[in-house]
């Protein structure tokens, strides 16, 4: 069963292209004892010279989401992607098959020849004489700017995640306030697949102790007894920096207004905090023992 969506966040600049799958035990970017339905969710920035796509999705969601990008944009219009997460499948399965359809200048990447990352597929492809794709690579700007179209009227903002356990990046877009966060403030799931997947402060139910939770039983286990400090602090500069009226992820629910995004931040910090060295003591937790 699949529930996907494109919605526009704003007008014809944001969209989020989303794609439902089953919580099953299996996800670990979910606690194990999860059960709904998340979606993973890439997003495109468009401006009429061209385009910016944050992520490539799962295999599984190939062939719905060139049909997502193919109702947004024009095939020809120069494009550029960003996985965010360039050693996680969400962030890397779908690029080759995207710059097959669609007219991809450059791969954005922190390091050179990406395009050796992403060809999963090469000898599969028809013909005895099938050769890798080329793709060109982007390297980063250390100044952390990237330009969306090629007119210098929209440019956004890339830097490594705050907090991570792999090589992560977010970003904000100033033009539309959303800060892109990959694998944070993905704490929300449905029992139903067709959502809610965009939330504002009304909708909101989390809690410090669900937030700790929530980051104890994935990919943070890590974080309990760590030297909180200094990473805490790097998340908060993030929020006093930008305006930020839009957390995107890159699963669970889109996180809509200010109010929302200060509470969320809030319950951020304040989940660190409690797990300093100074509050708690570290240890190493297998998945499925949650705390």
């Amino acid at each position: 069963m699949h529930y996907n969506s494109v919605f526009s966040l704003a007008d014809n600049k944001l969209f989020a292209l989303q794609n439902v799958f089953e919580l099953n035990g299996r996800i670990s970017q979910y606690p194990k004892s999860a059960r709904g339905y998340t979606p993973s969710i890439c997003y495109l920035l468009k401006q009429d010279d061209g385009a910016l796509l944050l992520d490539t999705g799962y295999t599984a969601h190939e062939g719905s989401l060139l049909s997502q990008i193919k109702s947004i944009i024009d095939i020809d219009l120069p494009l550029h992607v960003f996985p965010m997460r360039i050693n996680e499948f969400m962030s890397v399965c779908n690029a080759m098959p995207i710059a097959e359809m669609f007219n991809v200048i450059a791969c954005y990447a922190p390091i050179p020849d990406i395009d050796c990352w992403l060809d999963f597929n090469w000898d599969n492809r028809d013909g005895d004489n099938a050769e890798p794709l080329n793709l060109k690579t982007a390297l980063l700007d250390p100044k952390g700017k990237i330009e969306v179209g090629n007119s210098g009227l929209r440019l956004v903002d890339a830097f490594n995640a705050p907090i991570r356990l792999i090589n992560t990046s977010w970003i904000y877009d100033g033009v539309t306030r959303t800060l892109f966060t990959s694998d944070m403030f993905t704490h929300f799931w449905s029992d139903k697949p067709e959502g809610p997947w965009i939330l504002t402060a009304n909708d909101d139910n989390s809690s410090v102790e669900s937030v700790k939770s929530f980051l104890l039983n994935t990919r943070y286990w890590w974080l309990a007894g760590a030297n909180i400090d200094g990473l805490r602090q790097e998340v908060m500069d993030v929020f006093e920096r930008y305006e930020i009226e839009t957390i995107a992820p890159a699963y669970g629910a889109i996180l809509q207004g200010r109010d929302l995004v200060e509470r969320q931040f809030s319950l951020l910090n304040d989940a660190l905090l409690s797990l300093d060295k100074s509050q708690t003591g570290s240890e190493y937790v297998v998945r499925g023992v949650e705390r």
